[in-house]
């Protein structure tokens, strides 16, 4: 079976909103878009390369995939892009109209678990999640991640849509660990289901 694997930019107050621009996510004032970007290192950009090779789809709600499909204005003949591009994208979306604006992209409209869990028994590498905040709270609800991928940042934001929502309980197993030049950690965890 293939793995869901969530992997975020996480602040230590688990904030999760907004983490490359400043315009990207304002939803409910939030004023701090971009705080990963005076962290930046070439360490943590080999690191997501790494780990995008270990997977063939990417799932997403339907903001962080409209963010995503500037991939695809990426010139032919660059490797990154050429390698987001042509990933199989699954976008979750009751109000997307088409798909048009990122190739190999499929969207998903209803029965989102049964979907997902159709996917995960699919032949393949692993299936991708990042941003999609609102996704990922659904996925956690109903036990579909397998391992949470955090690139844990040294600030506090003090506000903003979290990885967990209040109320949650989610044990874990450290599977790795990783300290960047930049103080940024990451912290790879495997969902412990006994």
């Amino acid at each position: 079976m293939r793995k869901l694997i969530v992997a975020e930019f996480i602040s230590l107050d688990g904030v999760i909103q907004a983490p490359g621009g400043v315009d990207e996510d304002t939803d409910g004032g939030f004023a701090y878009g971009g705080w990963t970007i005076p962290y930046w290192h070439d360490d943590i950009g080999a690191h997501f390369d790494q780990a995008i090779n270990t997977c063939d789809a990417f799932l997403l709600g339907r903001r962080t995939w409209q963010g995503h499909a500037v991939f695809e204005t990426i010139e032919e003949g660059d490797p990154f892009g050429d390698l987001m591009k042509g990933m199989r994208k699954y976008v979750v979306s009751t109000t997307l109209q088409s798909a048009d604006a990122w190739r190999n992209s499929t969207i998903i409209r209803e029965n989102v678990v049964e979907e997902v869990q159709k996917l995960k028994v699919q032949p393949g590498k692993n299936i991708y999640v990042d941003g999609s905040s609102v996704l990922v709270h659904t996925l956690a609800q109903h036990h579909l991640i397998d391992e949470y991928s955090l690139l844990v940042y040294p600030l506090v934001l003090g506000g903003g849509k979290r990885l967990f929502p209040d109320g949650s309980r989610v044990d874990l197993k450290l599977i790795e660990s990783k300290l960047f030049p930049t103080g940024v950690v990451l912290m790879r965890y495997a969902v412990n289901r006994t």
